[in-house]
C-alpha cells in the first residue's frame, strides 16, 4: 500500500509485514471511523498548519515532531515517518504540493487522534504479541484525504494558469537564442517562434508553456554543459555538439525525460495523468470516429522552394512547372535521361542548393557576387541546364541536406508516375509468350545458342 518512493525505507521488514490490507492471510485490518468527519467542502488555509507558514519556508515538518527537511528531499522525510512514526502514505507522487499536504495533516493529528484518519496495518500478526507492530496507512480511501488531494491540485492548476496567462500577456520578455546568439525582447513567443522557424528547434506552442524562463535557462545550461538535448549525450566541445545535434537531426528535447514536464501546462489538467496518457484518451477517441472523419480531410500544402529563386508553390507539380518555365530546368526529364534513382536525386538536389547558396555557378563555376547576379548569369548562359559531369554532384557529402527544412527532398521519388507527360502518353504494348508448346520454346530458346558457344569456348 505504501508509495513506490517510501518502499526502500521497510526494505528491512519481513515479508508478511509488507503486505497489504487487501485480504493477505496474516495481516489484520482496523479500518477507519467509518464517520465523516467533514461537514462542509474544505478550504484550504493560507497557512495550513497553524504556525508554520508557506512563505520563505524551503523545508517540509514532520508530521510527528519537530524534524524538518528541505524540499528536495521528500524522500528523507518519508523513511523518517516510516521507520520513527510507523506511518506510510500511499500514492505520493499523486500529491501536487506536497509540502501543503504535511502541513494540513500535521494540523489535523493536533485535533484528533491518527486512528481517525488512517487504516491500521498490524505486521507479524501470526508471532508472538511483543513482536507485533502496528503502521498507519494514510490514503485517499478517506474522504478528506480525497478531498484534499483534489483541492491540492485545483489551487496548483489555478496558479499555474494564472502563470501562463500572466507570460502570454507579458511584453517585456528578454531572451537570447541558443543557437545564434541573437537577441529578442518583448513576447516569449518571438524567441520561441524564431528558434523554431531558423533553427528547427520546436519545444511546443508559447501558449502551451509555462515558466519559459526557467525552461530557457535549464536548456541553455545543458547546452553550456556540452549535452545534447535529445540524446543528453556530453560532447569533448561545442562544435562537436552542434554538428551532432544538426546531422543527427537531435534539435528537440528528450519526450521521456520527467523534468521537462513542469513546464507544460498539459501535465496539471488531471490529477496523476501526465502528457502522454492524456494524448493518448484523445488518440484513443480519435481512432474510435476516424472512419466517419475522412471524407473532410484536406492535404496541407507542399510549399517547397525553386532551386534558384525565392519562389514558393503549394504543391510539387506547380514547382516542377515554375522551374520549367522560368528557368528551363526540366527535373523530371534530367532524373529520366539520367536514370536517378532517389538516393542520386538527393545529392543532385543538395549539390544545386550549395552551389546556388555559394553564389558560384556550376556551368563555368564562376563566383558571382549575389544570388540575383548569379541567376541572371546562368540564365543568359544557358547555364542552367549545364550540369556538369556526375562525379562531381554524385559524392557522398551531398548526401546531407544543404537546408534542413528543404521540403523539396521529401516530394523525390523513383515511381514511374514522375515521367514526363510524353513518355506516360507512350502506350507501349507488351506480349506474352504462348506457353502451350513449352518444348518447342525450350528448342528454339536463344539460351540454347548462348550455352553452346560457352561449350565451345572451354
Amino acid at each position: 500500500m505504501a508509495a513506490p518512493k517510501t518502499q526502500g525505507a521497510v526494505a528491512g521488514l519481513k515479508k508478511q509485514d509488507r503486505e497489504s490490507c487487501s485480504g493477505v492471510e496474516g495481516v489484520d485490518c482496523e479500518e477507519s471511523n467509518s464517520k465523516d468527519c467533514i461537514l462542509e467542502p474544505l478550504s484550504l488555509p493560507e497557512s495550513p498548519g497553524g504556525t508554520i507558514t508557506l512563505d520563505g519556508s524551503s523545508s517540509v515538518p514532520c508530521i510527528f515532531c519537530e524534524e524538518h527537511f528541505p524540499v528536495a528531499e521528500q524522500d528523507k522525510l518519508l523513511k523518517h515517518m516510516i521507520i520513527e512514526h510507523k506511518l506510510v502514505i500511499a500514492d505520493v507522487k499523486l500529491v501536487v504540493d506536497f509540502q501543503r499536504y504535511i502541513l494540513y495533516w500535521k494540523k489535523r493529528f493536533t485535533e484528533q487522534p491518527i486512528t481517525d484518519f488512517c487504516s491500521v496495518i498490524r505486521i507479524n500478526s501470526t508471532a508472538p504479541l511483543e513482536e507485533q507492530d502496528n503502521y498507519f496507512l494514510l490514503c485517499d480511501v478517506l474522504p478528506e484525504d480525497k478531498i484534499l488531494r483534489e483541492e491540492l491540485q485545483k489551487q496548483r492548476l489555478k496558479e499555474i494558469l494564472e502563470q501562463q496567462q500572466q507570460e502570454r500577456n507579458d511584453t517585456n520578455f528578454h531572451g537570447i537564442c541558443m543557437f545564434c546568439n541573437e537577441e529578442f525582447v518583448g513576447n516569449r513567443s518571438v524567441l520561441l517562434n524564431h528558434m523554431a522557424r531558423e533553427h528547427a528547434f520546436n519545444i511546443g506552442l508559447p501558449d502551451n508553456i509555462v515558466n519559459c524562463s526557467e525552461f530557457l535557462c535549464m536548456l541553455q545550461k545543458k547546452l553550456d554543459n556540452l549535452q545534447c538535448l535529445y540524446c543528453e549525450k556530453n560532447f569533448r566541445d561545442k562544435n562537436t555538439l552542434r554538428d551532432h545535434m544538426r546531422k543527427k537531426q537531435h534539435r528537440r528535447i528528450n519526450p521521456k525525460n520527467r523534468e521537462y514536464d513542469r513546464f507544460y501546462v498539459i501535465n496539471y489538467l488531471e490529477l496523476g495523468k501526465s502528457w502522454e496518457e492524456v494524448q493518448l484518451e484523445d488518440d484513443g477517441e480519435f481512432l474510435d470516429h476516424q472512419e466517419d472523419k475522412w471524407s473532410d480531410w484536406e492535404e496541407h500544402p507542399v510549399s517547397a522552394v525553386c532551386l534558384f529563386c525565392e519562389n514558393q508553390a503549394e504543391t510539387i507539380e506547380k514547382l516542377y512547372v515554375h522551374m520549367e518555365d522560368a528557368h528551363e530546368f526540366n527535373l523530371l526529364k534530367i532524373k529520366s535521361e539520367l536514370g536517378l534513382n532517389f538516393y542520386q536525386q538527393v545529392k543532385l538536389v543538395n549539390f544545386i542548393r550549395r552551389q546556388v547558396h555559394q553564389c558560384r555557378c556550376y556551368g563555368c563555376h564562376v563566383k558571382f557576387k549575389s544570388k540575383s547576379d548569379l541567376r541572371t548569369h546562368m540564365e543568359e548562359t544557358k547555364h542552367i541546364s549545364l550540369l556538369p559531369e556526375r562525379k562531381t554532384w554524385d559524392q557522398l557529402e551531398y548526401y546531407f541536406p544543404t537546408y534542413e527544412n528543404d521540403t523539396l527532398l521529401c516530394t523525390l521519388s523513383d515511381s514511374e508516375s514522375d515521367l514526363t507527360a510524353q513518355e506516360q502518353n507512350e502506350n507501349v504494348p507488351i506480349i506474352s509468350e504462348d506457353t502451350s508448346k513449352l518444348d518447342a520454346l525450350k528448342q528454339s530458346s536463344i539460351l540454347n545458342q548462348l550455352l553452346l558457344q560457352e561449350c565451345l569456348k572451354n
